[in-house]
């Protein structure tokens, strides 16, 4: 007895356990990259609050390096042409919440003195800058802690 032969047209699809096999592999793939999928856009705020952190840290040094005093507000970077406007804390969304460190512990009794002396007659100045988020990072860290 010879075995039926498939026709041409029998041949060209695909079985029912292939496509299975096709659709399980895709669906591993995804379930492994969804968990890695779904920290991008905080990983990408944290990114930009980083460096958004470290221009305003620059702009002061660059303040302070220029006038030997620091600037009494970040709305004095732009008016002296340091910076357009004043970066955004991404994880607030605002450009109005950044904690303001200043060099003179009288100017804010909240804030951490620094290891500067403030110049006569001078007024105290922003040392640094920090996120006003409460909110804790992928790293574990407080982002007020940046």
């Amino acid at each position: 007895m010879s075995r039926p032969t498939r026709s041409r047209a029998a041949q060209r699809g695909f079985t029912l356990l292939e496509l299975i096999i096709v659709v399980a592999i895709i669906g591993i793939l995804a379930s492994i990259a969804m968990p890695a999928l779904k920290d991008m856009p905080r990983r990408a705020s944290e990114a930009v609050l980083k460096t958004n952190l470290r221009t305003i840290r620059d702009l002061l040094d660059q303040h302070y390096g220029d006038k030997g005093v620091y600037p009494p507000s970040l709305e004095a970077l732009v008016e002296l042409g340091y910076v357009r406007q004043v970066p955004f804390d991404p994880i607030t969304k605002s450009d109005s919440t950044w904690v303001l460190i200043y060099d003179d512990p009288s100017a804010d009794p909240e804030a951490i003195p620094a290891e500067t002396d403030l110049p006569e007659g001078g007024e105290p100045g922003i040392f640094d800058v920090r996120s006003g988020s409460e909110a804790i990072s992928l790293d574990g860290t407080p982002y007020a802690e940046w």
